[in-house]
């Protein structure tokens, strides 16, 4: 067996690595989606979710700091170029300017179900190889969206 530093198998941790670069790529869109939210928000909710933005744009920020050192903890480099975020990103960029503050938290929903299902797929590999340290990430990251998920949906008066 050819273990990394961290006793996980070169071969099945390639997937990992793989998958969490997939995963940076969407942060950083998302991150810079979150942040044309929160500079361009307008009308009656603008004090309510430009904090909410902030919130949410300093927790990606945090995220894809920890995903990139996993990946580096992992024995591999992180992706570290737009050019590489952008081709390997399902997240698309949007326009923030002149949109309805309503739209400007759909966006932000839509980004967060496409994480999640990402998230998911990690959790599923990582279990399936034993990487218990990701597994754990992976699970905290979702679960901050799952609860941010249910809150902006009331927001919006959906179910």
């Amino acid at each position: 067996m050819n273990a990394n530093k961290i006793g996980l198998e070169e071969k099945k941790i390639k997937p990992v690595v793989d998958q969490l670069n997939d995963l940076l790529a969407n942060y950083h869109i998302h991150y810079q989606k979150l942040r044309g939210c929160h500079w361009n928000v307008k009308g009656s909710h603008f004090f309510t979710l430009h904090i909410k933005f902030e919130e949410l744009y300093t927790n990606a920020q945090q995220t894809i700091d920890e995903l990139a050192e996993r990946i580096l903890t992992l024995g591999k480099p992180p992706h570290s170029t737009f050019a590489d975020y952008i081709a390997n990103s399902v997240i698309k960029e949007v326009n923030t300017i002149g949109v309805k503050d309503i739209e400007l938290v759909k966006f932000i929903l839509d980004d967060f179900s496409k994480l999640i299902e990402i998230e998911r797929e990690i959790m599923d590999t990582t279990a399936e190889v034993g990487d218990d340290g990701t597994n754990d990430m992976i699970n905290k990251f979702m679960q901050f969206k799952e609860k941010n998920t249910w809150m902006l949906r009331a927001f919006c008066g959906e179910n």
